[in-house]
Formats: structure tokens, sequence, C-alpha cells
């Protein structure tokens, strides 16, 4: 890649939840790569996107909750994979799920999930990736239509095959995700996922057992009568990708569409919410 990207160091205290919460709204405004360590995160944004204003409306760099300090420094072609590969750990989930890169030693659980993420978001790290796959270890889906909207790296949509789950369909408007998506999903001998680069618009007739939804709040909200609509009766809406303090927010457009909240996890005020239709 010839492109040239702009790397802010940030420096956060506390560093959680503010590395979190400053992750997900840089990404919200076009940052791509996102590597932490032990004082905070930093983050990289090619300069095609870049301007000298564009954090001023970042919620957490305004917050009296957190002290944050940083620089940036224009940078040349940098090698994500050896980025990836220094600072991407294993984790495990319920020490039944593994999600590693191929260069980890398989730890031999139940489920084993391969992603490279590169550029992509969805590794397990991120709470709300995780609290998701802590969703899906409770649902039966068995030959259950779904939908991974949103998919990132894959991640939720390898995993709900490796489940029984079939056919899937994984959506996301990003081109890296799209890509990444396509690579992991092959990288893990997955043969029922078809992924798609776009968004709701390709939604439309569209019918299924299971939605997954781990995007942003604003996104959730105008799209939910799509989602809602191309849920099955009896089907199950998983959404996440919004902190503690939208759950009423969420929950007053939700219930809007008639469905039913049966089960809240939340990990360091970040929230996924399972519902009924």
């Amino acid at each position: 890649m010839d492109n040239i990207y702009t790397e802010y160091n940030f420096t956060i205290s506390p560093k959680e939840p503010g590395t979190e919460i400053l992750i997900a709204e840089l990404g919200s405004i076009g940052f791509e790569s996102f590597v932490e360590n032990e004082t905070g995160v930093v983050a990289y944004i090619q300069n095609n996107d870049w301007n000298e204003n564009m954090l001023d409306d970042i919620f957490v760099l305004n917050s009296k909750e957190f002290d944050i300090e940083y620089s940036h420094k224009e940078i040349e072609q940098t090698n994500w994979n050896a980025e990836w590969e220094k600072n991407f750990k294993p984790i495990r989930v319920e020490n039944k799920v593994s999600v590693r890169a191929p260069f980890h030693e398989n730890p031999n659980l139940e489920f084993d999930i391969v992603i490279e993420p590169k550029m992509s978001f969805g590794t397990g790290h991120h709470e709300t990736t995780y609290m998701m796959l802590q969703h899906l270890l409770d649902l039966d889906v068995s030959d259950k239509k779904v939908l991974d909207m949103g998919c990132g790296t894959g991640i939720l949509a390898i995993f709900v095959e490796m489940k029984g789950a079939k056919p899937i369909d994984a959506i996301d408007i990003d081109t890296w995700c799209y890509t990444n998506s396509l690579e992991n999903v092959e990288r893990n001998n997955c043969n029922n996922i078809s992924v798609f680069e776009g968004d709701s618009l390709l939604l439309k007739d569209r019918k299924y057992d299971l939605i997954i939804a781990n995007i942003n709040r604003n996104i959730l909200l105008n799209d939910m009568a799509v989602y809602t609509d191309c849920l099955k009766e009896n089907g199950t809406l998983l959404l996440s990708g919004f902190y503690q303090e939208d759950i009423s927010i969420i929950d007053d457009e939700v219930k809007k569409h008639k469905l039913l909240l049966i089960k809240t996890i939340e990990r360091n005020n970040w929230v996924a919410l399972r519902y009924q239709k």
C-alpha cells in the first residue's frame, strides 16, 4: 500500500474505558487502524481523509472524566501485518471460544476462530465483539438463517457457521472489512457465508432467523425498522456498539417494533442486548 498516513499517539488516563471509547469515536470519522499499548492507543488515518479540525467534536477528548494527551505525525508505508503480529494477542471467551491469528498456538478449545484483522474491526478484543460471542454461545443457531450486519472481520459470521447456522449473510459498507471478511471466511474453511459490500439497502425482501448488528448507535437507530422487518417471527436480534447510557434510547426504538428484551450483557460500560420478536 502506497498511501500516506497520519499517525496519532494518544496517552489516556484512566486507560479503560477511555481507550475503548476513543477507538469507537475515531473509527466513526475515518481512522482505519488502531494499536493499543500500555499508555493508550496509536491510531492511523489516510492523509486524504485527514483534516486539522477533525478531532474537535470527539466527545471523549472533551470529557472531564479522562485526561488525554496526543501528538501526530505523517508516516509513509506501514507494514500493517507486522504491526498486528506485534500487538494482536489471542483471547478466550468463556473458555470455550478462542480468537487468534494464524501465528498463535491453538489452545484447543471447543471453537477456534483464526483471523488476520489487518485494518478491520472485530478481533474479539473490543468489548462489543466479545459480548456478542457470549450471547451467541447461549443460542442454538443450528440451521438458522443469519445476518451479520457490519461484519468487520467476519468473526461473528464465522462463529455462527461453526455452531451450525446456514445460510449466513455478512455485510459491511467498508471495503477493508469486506475484503478482510472474505479472507477470514476462507481461512476458517467456511462454506455457508456470503459476504457483501454495502448497507441496509441490500436487505430488501430478505428474512432471517437471527440478526447480529454490532454497529454504532446512530446507524442502529436509523436502520432499526429495516432490521426488524427482516426478522422472522420468533427471531432473535442481537445489538451492540453503544454504551450503557444509550440503552433506553435503543430500547425505546426497538419496542416500537414489538420486540421483547431478553438479556443484557455489560462490559466496561459497553452493552450488548438480545431481543426476541
